[in-house]
C-alpha cells in the first residue's frame, strides 16, 4: 500500500493542508484563507485565533483527504510547519490562553524600553541567538506582563504556532529549533533554550518546552483530534519546522553555501553557514536550520509579492481584462509588456523594500524616482520591470552582506521558488543582477513539501533529513546570466543604494513615512 504523508502549514494569510506520496509528489491539497484580529486600543496587535483557525485547519484536512481520494489510515504520517515568530501561550492544562501571529506589532514600546535601559542587551542576545528583538518573543511576553499580567501569570508552557499544531493533534506541547529559534531566547551553537538570555527576561525557565529536533516523533494523533480533522487515531506526529526552513529542505539545500531566494508575499535571501557565525554588524538575522548542524543566514525583503499585487491592481486593470480574455495570467501579460523595455528600466528607480539591516529595520516612503513625461519612458511596462529589477538588487546586496561576514562561496547555482519564480522574465533579471546561475525548482512551493520530508524522516523511510531533502527535490531548469547586462545592473544598484538612502533620510526628518518600522526602531 503507498505511504502517504500529510503537511499542515499555519501560514500568515492562510491555513492549508497538502499531501504527499512517498516519492515527494503533491497529492491533494486543502486550503482557506483566514485573517488576525486586532485588539481594541492595542495598536499594532495581531493576535492569532487559536479556536477558529484549528477549524480551518481541520477543513483543509478534510478537504485533503477528499481531494486525494485515500483513507485516513492511508496517512502514514503528519507533521507541521508555520509562519515563524508567532508564539501561543498555555495555561496548566494545555488549553490556549492567547496566541499572536508573526506580524504582531504590539511590543513598540517595550523594544524600546529595552534597549533605553541597556543599550548593548540587544546585541549581547544577537551574539547568542542571530536575532534582534524586532520580532522576538520576550517584548511580546513583556507586553503581557505590563498590560496583562494575569494572563501571563496563569501560563505554564509557550511554544510556537508550528508546535501548537502538533499539541493539537497528540497533546504534546514541545519546540523544536528552526521556528523555536525565531523566538530570540535559543543559542544557536547548542539549538537549545539559552539559561542566560531567559534568565535576563525575568521569566520562569519553566515556560519553555522540552526541544525538539525536526524529523522526530512527538506523538500519535488522538482520538480527539482524529474526530475533528478526519484523520486515523494513532496516526504518527512528527516535529516539523519554520516555513522558510523546511522550504529550503523541501529544495534540496542541505550543504553549507546552498542559496536560495524565496520570492513570495515578502522575499527572503538565505545562506547555510556552520555554526558559531554571526554578523558584527547585526545587519543579517541568523536562525538554525532543520538540519542539525548547520545555521542558515536570512535576509527580508518586505512587500516585494504585494507592491506587484498593489501595482497589478490600482494601475493594470486593461492588462487584467486582456488576461481573463486569453485565459492568462495577469503578470504574464505585465511581464511580456516589460520584456520590450530595455535593462535598466530607462532608470526608473523604485523605493520600495530596503536591503535587510536587522539592528536598525525600517524603509523608506514607497515610490518612483526618475520619472519622465517624455513620450514611452515612464509607462506601465517600464514601472513593473523597475520592480522586478529592484527586487533582484535588493536580493544581490542581501546575499552579499551574508557572503561579507559567513566565510562561505556559493559554488553551485542560487535556487529561485516561490510564485515569483513562475515569471521567465524575472527569473531571467535574477540571474543577470546576481551574475549566477539559477536554478528553477520543479516544486516552487516548497514549504508543504520540506514538511513532508520530514515527516518521511520520522517513520523511517529516510535516514536523515538531508537525505528526504536530496531525494524529495527536484531542478526544472537552470538559467544562465547575461553577461551582456552586467554594467548597466552594476550601475542601477550604485544608483538605488544612494537613492535609498536619500529617502530614509526624509523619513529620519519626518517628512515623509516609513513603509515599515521594526517595533522601537
Amino acid at each position: 500500500m503507498t505511504r502517504y504523508y500529510l503537511a499542515i502549514d499555519a501560514g500568515t494569510g492562510s491555513g492549508r493542508a497538502v499531501i504527499f506520496d512517498h516519492n515527494g509528489n503533491q497529492v491533494g491539497l486543502g486550503q482557506q484563507e483566514w485573517t488576525h484580529i486586532s485588539e481594541p486600543g492595542v495598536p499594532g496587535s495581531m493576535t492569532f485565533d487559536c479556536q477558529t483557525n484549528w477549524r480551518i485547519l481541520s477543513d483543509c484536512i478534510r478537504a485533503a483527504l477528499a481531494d486525494v481520494g485515500i483513507s485516513a489510515d492511508q496517512i502514514a504520517a503528519v507533521s507541521s510547519t508555520s509562519m515563524r515568530e508567532g508564539i501561543v501561550l498555555y495555561d496548566p492544562a494545555g488549553q490556549e490562553l492567547w496566541a499572536c501571529a508573526n506580524v504582531d506589532g504590539r511590543a513598540v514600546q517595550e523594544v524600546t524600553d529595552l534597549k533605553q535601559q541597556d543599550d548593548g542587551i540587544e546585541a549581547a542576545f544577537y551574539a547568542v541567538s542571530g536575532q534582534t528583538f524586532a520580532l522576538g518573543a520576550w517584548p511580546r511576553l513583556e507586553w503581557l506582563r505590563r498590560n496583562r499580567p494575569a494572563l501571563l501569570d496563569k501560563a505554564a508552557k509557550v511554544s510556537m504556532i508550528n508546535d501548537w499544531v502538533l499539541a493539537r493533534l497528540c497533546g504534546e506541547i514541545v519546540t523544536e529549533p528552526s521556528n523555536g529559534g525565531t523566538s530570540g531566547l535559543i543559542d544557536l551553537a547548542t539549538r537549545q533554550w539559552s539559561p542566560a538570555l531567559i534568565a535576563r527576561t525575568g521569566l520562569s525557565p519553566d515556560l519553555f518546552p522540552a526541544m525538539v529536533e525536526p524529523g522526530t516523533a512527538v506523538g500519535r494523533v488522538s482520538h480527539k483530534a482524529a474526530a475533528e480533522t478526519g484523520l486515523a487515531p494513532g496516526t504518527a506526529v512528527i516535529c516539523g519546522g519554520g516555513d522558510v526552513q523546511l522550504g529550503t529542505l523541501g529544495l534540496g539545500l542541505v550543504d553549507e553555501g546552498s542559496a536560495a531566494v524565496l520570492g513570495g508575499t515578502f522575499w527572503q535571501q538565505v545562506i547555510n553557514i556552520g555554526l558559531g557565525q554571526t554578523d558584527a554588524t547585526r545587519r543579517v538575522r541568523i536562525n538554525p536550520h532543520v538540519q542539525a548542524g548547520l545555521n542558515q543566514a536570512e535576509c527580508i525583503s518586505f512587500f516585494v509579492g504585494l507592491t506587484m499585487r498593489w501595482f497589478r491592481d490600482t494601475f493594470c486593470q486593461e492588462e487584467q481584462a486582456q488576461a481573463a480574455a486569453q485565459g492568462r495570467d495577469a503578470y504574464s501579460v505585465l511581464e511580456q509588456m516589460a520584456a520590450q523595455v530595455p535593462p535598466g528600466a530607462n532608470g526608473i528607480i523604485p523605493i520600495f523594500s530596503d536591503a535587510m539591516d536587522f539592528g536598525r529595520w525600517y524603509h523608506a516612503a514607497p515610490s518612483f524616482l526618475n520619472m519622465s513625461i517624455e513620450p514611452g519612458h515612464t509607462t506601465k511596462a517600464s514601472l513593473f520591470r523597475a520592480l522586478q529589477e529592484n527586487a533582484a538588487i535588493v536580493s544581490a546586496i542581501n546575499l552579499d552582506r551574508v557572503l561579507d561576514f559567513a566565510g562561505v562561496s556559493i559554488d553551485r547555482p542560487v535556487v529561485f521558488a516561490g510564485g515569483a519564480s513562475k515569471g521567465g522574465l524575472w527569473s531571467q533579471i535574477l540571474a543577470d543582477v546576481l551574475g549566477r546561475p539559477v536554478a528553477i525548482p520543479k516544486v516552487r512551493e516548497a514549504t508543504a513539501l520540506g514538511c513532508a520530508a520530514a515527516a518521511a524522516c520520522g517513520v523511517g523511510q529516510f535516514a536523515t533529513l538531508a537525505e528526504a531533502g536530496r531525494s524529495f527535490a527536484a531542478t526544472e531548469r537552470i538559467i544562465e546570466p547575461n553577461t551582456t547586462t552586467k554594467s548597466i545592473y552594476a550601475q542601477a544598484r550604485a544608483d538605488w543604494l544612494q537613492a535609498y538612502a536619500a529617502q530614509k533620510t526624509l523619513v529620519d526628518q519626518g517628512v515623509t513615512t516609513a513603509m515599515w518600522k521594526a517595533p522601537g526602531a
